[in-house]
């Protein structure tokens, strides 16, 4: 079984990583006229819609829009003093950024058919002169960009004079994330989960864990270093900061892994489902929860089913995989098999409020009643959208499919790929 075709024609940028040290690169690129830039405040991303419009969209501002948020140039690299370049060769200062609000490099959006295009070669890296680099760029190169701590009166007055409202009459907004989300097609919501989850690794990490220090950018967004390392740092009484040397993993942006699982009965007609205790009335779901150190994917799906709901599973199988950014999480969807002639049990990590098994045919029901506008009977259960893992294993499972094959309905779910 292969477990990447929902993912296969997910639009991705090409995040160009061998180019974040380079700040003649970035302070250049920022300039590109195609450059665009995403905008979250508080976690929220900036959305863009039409009067009587039904749909939103990321708004993808220009630089010249931002430009009065950026602060003074360099972007990147910069040094002591404000407007004061870096010197080259200090690796501790690498596209660093010490003053403004942050940002970060996301990558490039190419064209369909150049996709990748843009590969290590001598004469586009890291080592070769920012012109000609730029020279090879082609498409839209994006950032994020965080105002957090921008006064909100200077916020609104850059959204209103930007070219989004000014030439064609856009409505700007910061938007609750998770309700943005049901209008973004696949590259929006590529976009989105890589912006918010380097938006909020960069919000959340502060100081050095080792010596309590500030941090500061690196690698335009990408790493964290320690205030207390910078050339210029007065340390005088002060013990070396631990992560002077050697790889700390706190310098760069955390993925954590979770597991979903669809838990399918010997004779493959019955799901397991479960009930948080603090889920909507009547809401059912796949149950999944935190890989913990030490363990694989597999371990931890059986482990999870036993504190949960007091299930043996046998027979896991990998499915497909969907970035999650609240904050920064990997869904990682499984199939395995149990004996639902076994009782379950609820009281072990008493997480869930219930569990139970539920037939092909009741979960079908489910999902015609909830797909008929007319219908005047409401399901008795609720599950999870097609947007989420859950939603689209439970679906899958209920059109004849287990381990990714057709299922009933002829054709296979593939709503993964518009997870967003």
């Amino acid at each position: 079984m292969t477990g990447t075709y929902l993912n296969h024609s997910r639009p991705l940028l090409n995040r160009l990583s061998w180019l974040r040290t380079s700040q003649g690169f970035l302070n250049a690129v920022v300039h590109v006229p195609a450059t665009r830039w995403v905008v979250f405040k508080e976690g929220q991303p900036l959305l863009q819609s039409h009067t009587n419009a039904s749909s939103k969209s990321l708004a993808r501002l220009t630089t010249s829009d931002v430009r009065p948020l950026l602060g003074a140039e360099p972007f990147f690299s910069q040094g002591q003093q404000e407007g004061e370049l870096a010197p080259a060769n200090v690796p501790r200062l690498d596209a660093a950024r010490l003053r403004g609000p942050p940002i970060v490099f996301l990558g490039l959006h190419e064209a369909e058919g150049d996709a990748s295009a843009a590969l290590p070669s001598s004469d586009f890296s890291a080592k070769a002169s920012a012109e000609t680099v730029l020279a090879h760029i082609k498409g839209t190169p994006y950032f994020s960009l965080d105002v957090s701590g921008v006064v909100q009166a200077e916020v609104d007055r850059v959204l209103h004079g930007s070219a989004a409202v000014k030439e064609t009459g856009a409505e700007l907004a910061f938007t609750d994330p998770k309700a943005a989300m049901g209008s973004f097609d696949a590259f929006e919501g590529a976009l989105f989960a890589e912006a918010r989850s380097m938006t909020d690794w960069n919000a959340r990490n502060k100081f050095c864990p080792s010596c309590g220090s500030p941090v500061y950018s690196l690698w335009a967004g990408w790493k964290l270093s320690c205030s207390s390392l910078l050339p210029w740092a007065d340390n005088a009484g002060k013990k070396p900061c631990t992560t002077a040397q050697g790889l700390h993993n706190f310098e760069h942006p955390r993925t954590d892994a979770v597991v979903v699982m669809a838990v399918v009965d010997e004779s493959g007609d019955k799901i397991l489902l479960g009930r948080n205790k603090p889920w909507p009335q009547k809401f059912w779901s796949c149950l999944s929860g935190f890989l913990e150190p030490g363990e694989s994917f597999e371990d931890a799906v059986k482990r999870e089913l036993w504190e949960e709901a007091g299930v043996k599973v046998w027979n896991v199988r990998y499915h497909s995989t969907l970035p999650w950014p609240f904050p920064s999480t990997l869904l990682t969807g499984f199939y395995a098999t149990a004996s639902s002639s076994e009782p379950l049990r609820t009281d072990l990590d008493n997480e869930l409020e219930d569990a139970r098994w539920y037939t092909r045919d009741e979960i079908l029901q489910v999902l015609n009643q909830a797909t008929q506008e007319s219908a005047s009977v409401a399901p008795p259960i609720n599950i999870p959208p097609p947007t989420m893992p859950a939603g689209v294993l439970i679906r899958e499972w209920a059109h004849g499919g287990a381990d990714g094959e057709l299922g009933a309905s002829g054709k296979r779910e593939d709503t993964w790929t518009k997870a967003f």
